[in-house]
């Protein structure tokens, strides 16, 4: 066993492992601070619990990305069947047995034993960047003809629909993101990215009354802040605003229990609780952390071996990337709320370890990489 250990960690980013066990480190205490606030703060049900399933989940995905990382990722890729079976056979579990554990508007997520949830779309997430890395990887030479250009399409459209008609259209958008992201790397001609922006700006006008009225409003609201029609809506978004604001420069400490109260801070909001623990110094610290772990997957992946294990890293640097612009930009009111958690750090047991299982295949990528270091590529 421990000879097996030591080969797993042979060869391995040491780096980036520290990177992730620091966010997740940072996060469990963020979350048993909250979780001891919540004492005279009894609005959210919310225990120990979260903070100890944060913890294990952080534990287990560590192992599962050692364990990954010692595995060729071509192998995974090649086994591609099995994986995109299972996670899409529990995401469409979720049409006839989901729920909604935090009274959002779609039912994404399965019910376990011991109080415990699955989110399969999150799981999916690893699924499709191999399964992409793999299609575009086979077709890069030709990505550009309008014939496989329609299939890499499809195959980007077809897992973005389902998680819509799941109802979770912020996992959806991270799902494009991704997918664009990768597609971008794989060499899509400009004319084609120029051609996709005029789509997109002209199917707002049609997209815009067939939203949700609540997503409409939220929308709006943003514009709006001031009217008191859209103080419910907003109400979130302001309180983690007045959260952040409150930290100031250094912050009132992790466990002063003089906080403001935000709902759900635990989830999608701890970037606004981590700022008034640590201030505006800690809220740049988490960034610090979450950029270093984008540009060390970028880096691993233009020194990956081939264009698979150079598109499986731009995959999982889209996830990052994508879910912190967008998580950060809810916390400052700057987009709407549409459930997107910040990578590592907000509570939930499914997210924290997909991100692990990321960053086992991007440390597979790392192991399996060219020894000589003037052996770059380049996207």
């Amino acid at each position: 066993m421990s000879r097996l250990l030591k080969k797993m960690l042979l060869g391995t980013d040491w780096f980036y492992l520290l990177l992730c066990i620091i966010c997740s480190a940072l996060s469990v205490a963020a979350l048993a601070s909250w979780c001891i606030f919540l004492q005279s703060n009894p609005a959210d049900k919310v225990d120990f619990h979260v903070a100890v399933v944060q913890a294990v989940a952080a534990g287990l995905g560590l192992i599962c990305a050692l364990v990954i990382s010692y595995m060729d990722y071509h192998t995974i890729a090649q086994l591609w069947p099995l994986h995109a079976a299972a996670s899409w056979l529990l995401v469409g579990a979720t049409f006839i047995w989901g729920y909604n554990p935090l009274d959002t508007t779609n039912r994404a997520w399965l019910e376990l034993p011991a109080g415990l949830s699955l989110q399969p779309s999150e799981l999916a997430k690893i699924s499709f960047i191999i399964t992409f890395a793999l299609h575009l990887s086979k077709v890069k030479e030709d990505v550009n003809r309008p014939g496989q250009l329609a299939l890499v399409i499809a195959h980007l459209a077809a897992p973005a629909l389902v998680i819509h008609l799941q109802g979770d259209d912020g996992t959806m958008l991270v799902f494009a993101i991704v997918g664009l992201c990768m597609l971008f790397a794989a060499g899509l001609s400009y004319k084609y990215i120029l051609a996709g922006m005029g789509v997109l700006a002209a199917a707002v006008p049609f997209a815009w009354p067939r939203l949700d009225p609540y997503q409409q409003d939220r929308i709006i609201a943003l514009f709006r802040q001031e009217d008191p029609e859209y103080a419910e809506i907003l109400y979130q978004q302001l309180r983690g605003a007045i959260s952040i604001g409150a930290g100031q420069i250094t912050g009132r400490g992790l466990f002063s229990g003089e906080h403001h109260y935000v709902p759900l801070a635990y989830n999608d909001f701890i970037f606004s609780y981590i700022s008034e623990c640590l201030g505006f110094l800690g809220s740049i610290g988490v960034l610090v952390l979450l950029g270093a772990l984008c540009l060390r997957t970028m880096n691993t992946g233009l020194r990956a071996a081939d264009d698979l294990g150079g598109l499986i890293c731009v995959g999982v640097f889209g996830v990052l990337l994508a879910q912190t612009v967008i998580n950060v930009g809810m916390n400052l009111t700057l987009m709407p709320v549409i459930g997107v958690t910040l990578p590592f750090f907000s509570g939930g047991g499914t997210s924290v370890v997909m991100l692990y299982l990321c960053i086992g295949v991007v440390l597979s990528v790392f192991r399996h990489r060219p020894r000589d270091l003037f052996e770059r590529r380049s996207f």
